[in-house]
């Protein structure tokens, strides 16, 4: 569980020591490489502001990090499962290939055999393992003020029909269908639950959501019509003061934002997001208990469609809403996420509600 690993200050002195009690236990993903490794990796020691820890192998990847050449990560799962060894071996050597499942039938595997073996070693798929791998590459390219053709070719696809149509398919339209001088921009943000995709301009953050949501290319769509297509890709001043306050929450060192946020909704949708937001970390509520909160005590399930279109995840804390019997229910960022998200909140006490600094220009619905 990743949450049980001692705090960055033990793995680092580990990273340091080269500890071997941590391996397959822990890795560090580098900021200022990319990659991430095991503990005991022997190239030169990062820098402590460099280095974020994870469980597991599926983490680092989802966070948009790629293994280390040195050490060689993956290679133990790699080891056990000889499906597992050819198949990453493959994904390395044709790097760009779109993979699918017959090309896993071809190479005289199981494919459900082997979405299994990689949910269990990683956290992830093979085919979503790859597309994340590649996507990774091009998006950061483009975020770095990169042309499209670069984001194509250090993304690894071999036609550029194929970059925009996997990039389209996580970003809702393909790369050159975000204009360069707009003031709204996507980025990808890492976190130990994942990458995030944030739209942000000077003043608001209009949307945070996990990268691998299913749902985010519809959302995305929305936010184009409600920004008459003004978004483009790179960094804002406030992409990274947020990824600056998630790396606080999720270190133990925030339980609320600051970010001002931009609400695109209806005005009852608004009112559902706003009670959202002043649910205190380390507290959860009902669907019912939402909808007396903010005065609509017969419209629960009202409450529960605005609670599942909520555009901006952990800010508007979502996942603190549970079943009337206490149980986990639906979240778009998957129900182990929400676990995760509550078992982490269990650290803070009763904290000041959350800011939610919206902008009433946006207060008609775009859907």
């Amino acid at each position: 569980m990743l949450f049980d690993l001692p705090d960055d200050d033990t793995l680092y002195a580990a990273l340091l020591s080269r500890d071997p009690g941590y391996d397959g236990q822990a890795y560090v993903a580098v900021s200022s490489t990319g990659v991430f490794c095991r503990l005991t990796c022997p190239a030169r020691k990062p820098k402590r502001e460099n280095c974020t820890f994870h469980a597991t192998v599926g983490a680092c990847i989802e966070a948009g990090y790629r293994a280390c050449k040195r050490c060689h990560p993956m290679a133990p799962a790699a080891e056990a499962e000889p499906a597992i060894k050819a198949l990453l071996a493959a994904m390395i050597e044709r790097k760009g290939h779109r993979w699918s499942e017959a090309d896993v039938a071809r190479m005289g595997f199981d494919p459900s055999t082997v979405r299994r073996a990689f949910k269990r070693h990683f956290g992830m798929t093979f085919l979503e393992m790859a597309r994340l791998e590649r996507i990774r590459n091009g998006m950061t390219t483009l975020s770095d003020g990169g042309k499209v053709i670069e984001a194509q070719i250090d993304a690894g696809f071999a036609s550029p029909s194929a970059f925009r149509e996997a990039f389209a398919k996580l970003m809702g339209r393909p790369p050159g269908g975000f204009p360069d001088n707009s003031l709204v921009k996507a980025s990808y943000i890492d976190t130990p639950l994942g990458a995030m995709i944030a739209l942000c301009d000077a003043t608001h953050l209009h949307l945070l959501e996990f990268a691998d949501r299913k749902a985010l290319p519809t959302e995305l769509k929305r936010m184009y019509a409600a920004l008459n297509g003004r978004i483009g890709i790179g960094r804002t001043a406030l992409t990274a003061q947020i990824e600056r306050e998630l790396g606080e929450y999720f270190d133990g060192r925030r339980a609320s934002f600051t970010v001002p946020m931009a609400f695109f909704g209806s005005d009852f949708t608004k009112s559902v997001w706003r009670a959202l937001a002043g649910i205190p970390a380390g507290e959860t509520r009902s669907y019912s208990e939402l909808a007396r909160a903010i005065g609509r005590p017969s419209a629960t399930r009202a409450v529960a469609r605005a609670n599942g279109a909520n555009q901006i995840a952990l800010l508007v804390p979502c996942h603190r809403v549970l079943g009337a019997d206490g149980s986990l229910t639906g979240y778009g960022g998957g129900l182990w996420r929400k676990q995760k998200l509550i078992e982490i909140e269990r650290r803070y006490s009763a904290v000041a509600p959350m800011e939610t600094g919206t902008m009433e220009k946006t207060s008609h619905d775009p859907s």
